[in-house]
């Protein structure tokens, strides 16, 4: 039986059909943003850090027509093995290359094991903890953002010489908050300060902050240290000023601050605190550059300094993946983190740097006062510079940090 015309074209529509698909994904890479989108930290990261991913992902398909970027989003409910689950779909099932964001540690260790097995590539933007490369480092992640050792060493210094030397914490009762108050207070010790004490709460659902704000003020201490963040924070903030500690002459310094926080509590009640942002939108032309792009497409709101490095951070790894290939990319995640750290860092957000053998984004960090309403100009007015710390000395040495597959 002869075979029609119309037959040998359908067949033939069909054998390259498969083949079209193959290279369509060859040429893409995929990026996640696991995040908290939902719960007290997303307003800081969420859907803030999505968007940011999705411009980075645009400004470089510009630039490289030929690859394309797909980016997709994750809430992990702050959960570990929730996070640890979203990882593992992506990368085994979903086709995801990298994973961002993560504004959770015991999330973000969760994930980075998995990554690791995986042989994917995982860029922590808003997990603060340093062991991240320390003890929890593997080949296969980077720690981009900040991590709390930098904000603790920024903030405390100027304050205990300023005369701030005891101490008081109020933190959540996991793996982030343990470490900023142990960091914390080691380092008010090391300069001559002593802590006062120490509050520790259940996490999340906590609201009522109280009873440790009592704890606090009976402390008789001069610092109130919030080792939190997001709403936990503002509510301490709110909940300080109801108790009078603030009027009392107490300083508060908050070792992660956003401005959304201060814009939600009103600089009347912001106003003196003390916070660690190696990006504020209103710092340099670059910044306000990039604010007057983002801002109109996320609810009027500027961006912060996670969604800024999760710009930063993709834009790095799109950077390296042009660099060494999107075939090699996606076959070794390792080996794109080794690319990323090969390349210098150059961006418009958070300067020049480089990203260390341990997965550490070296990088300056910059210490904020929030301005009085009487200082302030406007909206989004929010902070005076109080010091920039060069990157030779915003983070620890690797060799106190003792990454095991780095020879120090």
């Amino acid at each position: 039986m002869p075979i029609r015309r119309r037959t040998l074209l359908a067949g033939a529509a069909a054998l390259s059909m498969p083949a079209i698909r193959r290279s369509y994904a060859a040429s893409t890479i995929k990026i996640g943003v696991l995040s908290d989108m939902s719960g007290p930290y997303a307003e800081a990261s969420g859907p803030g850090d999505f968007l940011a991913a999705q411009m980075a992902a645009e400004d470089f398909m510009k630039l490289h027509p030929e690859i394309k970027v797909e980016v997709v989003q994750g809430d992990m409910l702050l959960k570990p093995d929730v996070g640890a689950a979203i990882a593992r779909s992506w990368y085994d099932q979903e086709g995801v290359d990298a994973i961002f964001d993560i504004p959770q540690s015991a999330v973000a260790i969760a994930v980075g094991q998995v990554a690791k097995e995986k042989d994917k590539v995982v860029i922590f933007t808003s997990a603060g903890i340093p062991d991240l490369t320390g003890k929890f480092c593997t080949p296969n992640q980077i720690q981009w953002t900040y991590d709390l050792w930098g904000n603790a060493n920024g903030i405390t210094r100027g304050l205990v010489e300023a005369g701030g030397d005891s101490w008081f914490f109020i933190s959540p009762d996991y793996i982030s908050g343990h470490t900023m108050v142990k960091d914390t207070g080691t380092i008010v010790t090391q300069l001559g300060g002593k802590v006062a004490g120490e509050a520790f709460y259940p996490f999340p659902g906590t609201t009522d902050f109280s009873a440790y704000i009592v704890q606090a003020q009976a402390s008789k201490a001069k610092v109130l240290c919030l080792a939190n963040a997001g709403d936990d924070t503002a509510n301490c903030i709110k909940q300080a000023h109801e108790f009078g500690l603030p009027q009392s002459g107490i300083k508060i310094a908050a070792l992660v601050y956003q401005d959304y926080i201060s814009r939600s509590v009103g600089l009347e009640l912001a106003q003196g605190i003390v916070g660690a942002m190696p990006f504020y939108w209103d710092m340099n032309e670059d910044s306000r550059a990039f604010a007057a792009r983002f801002t109109p497409r996320y609810h009027n709101a500027k961006p912060n300094y996670y969604h800024a490095g999760s710009y930063s951070a993709v834009t790095h790894y799109l950077k390296a993946v042009a660099t060494m290939g999107v075939d090699k990319a996606k076959a070794s995640g390792s080996a794109a983190v080794a690319q990323m750290k090969a390349l210098p860092v150059a961006d418009p957000l958070y300067g020049t740097g480089f990203v260390r053998a341990d997965g550490k984004f070296i990088h300056a960090n910059r210490v904020w006062t929030t301005k009085s309403p009487a200082e302030s100009k406007g909206e989004w007015d929010q902070y005076k510079l109080l010091a920039t710390i060069p990157q030779d000395k915003a983070f620890q040495p690797m060799e106190a940090l003792g990454c095991a597959f780095v020879k120090t």
